[in-house]
């Protein structure tokens, strides 16, 4: 007689798998790609990076190039001697120095002035209340729509008639507000929790201490993020310096370098020299606070 045919027994609910150890969580599906994705993902990235810092990299080695190197075909991407003087004979027949030093004040100025200003304002639109916020926040963040090149005429006859053209101080009034600033430091505002403004009120706490106490300690990567950004701008900025900079003493890196190129057009390895000389300070401001930045970008807009 046959054996009657029996049904495997059937684990309770919570009973470990006799295959695991015991102790050992269950395996979690995660959101990453397979192995093969992540190497082409990393390959794809690797490439579109080089190819973004070749143009650099050509820069670097043609100012230690000499000049009828630095076209030389077909393409030579190291010197065969490299020529350092090039970065001594650039402080000897420009202006360098100066050029530097009124582009490092206007971008520090303009940068502590954007922090001050935007975060100030971002936490009125944050974390108080009155009437018609909404609708001033929306028209005020609005202005970014509008190209400067629209009222560029009107600004320049309002610096004008208060004489502050051919001075620093028109580009500093012109930068010292920003509204991509309110917005960016707002949104990272929004993040915050209301409990500790309320709380630090019933503490009595005024709204100027709520600020400086409480919402710039916890805005560092937004206010690192905001820095960057606008010191970045204010450095590359070349139409602004060219408008309201007519004194050769005033002039930024980006009007000197312009002058440089116009007067030494064939001098290729020089001008090669100057512009590493120009991007150079950039590049260290933004590896220094490059994690803040990332921090910063990726948390404002967690919340609207």
């Amino acid at each position: 007689m046959a054996a009657p045919h029996t049904l495997p027994d059937l684990a309770p609910p919570g009973a470990v798998d006799p295959g695991t150890r015991p102790g050992t969580p269950p395996r979690r599906r995660t959101g990453r790609l397979p192995a093969p994705g992540r190497v082409l993902g990393h390959t794809v990235l690797a490439v579109a990076a080089a190819a973004l810092l070749l143009p650099f990299f050509w820069m670097v080695s043609s100012s230690l190039k000499t000049d009828n190197a630095v076209f030389s075909v077909p393409v030579s991407w190291f010197p065969d001697s490299p020529r350092w003087a090039n970065y001594v004979e650039i402080w000897r027949v420009s202006d360098l120095l100066g050029w530097l030093g009124n582009t490092v004040f206007l971008s520090v100025v303009v940068t502590a002035l954007q922090l001050l200003t935007g975060s100030f304002a971002a936490y009125g639109f944050a974390k108080t209340r009155f009437p018609g916020r909404n609708l001033l926040f929306v028209l005020y963040i609005g202005t970014i729509a509008v190209p400067w090149q629209a009222y560029m005429i009107p600004q320049f006859i309002l610096m004008s008639e208060v004489g502050l053209t051919n001075t620093p101080w028109a580009i500093v009034a012109l930068q010292a507000f920003g509204a991509f600033g309110v917005f960016l430091m707002r949104q990272y505002y929004a993040t915050i929790p209301d409990e500790l403004c309320e709380a630090a009120r019933v503490d009595g706490l005024s709204e100027y201490g709520i600020y400086f106490r409480i919402m710039l300690p916890l805005s560092v990567p937004a206010l690192a993020s905001l820095a960057l950004l606008t010191f970045v701008t204010t450095w590359n900025d070349y139409l602004g310096p060219l408008i309201y900079l007519r004194d050769p003493d005033l002039w930024t890196i980006q009007l000197g370098l312009k002058s440089f190129v116009s007067q030494y057009n064939a001098e290729h390895a020089l001008i090669m020299t100057g512009s590493v000389l120009s991007v150079l300070p950039v590049a260290v401001v933004f590896l220094l606070g490059q994690r803040y930045f990332v921090e910063g970008i990726a948390t404002s807009g967690v919340k609207g």
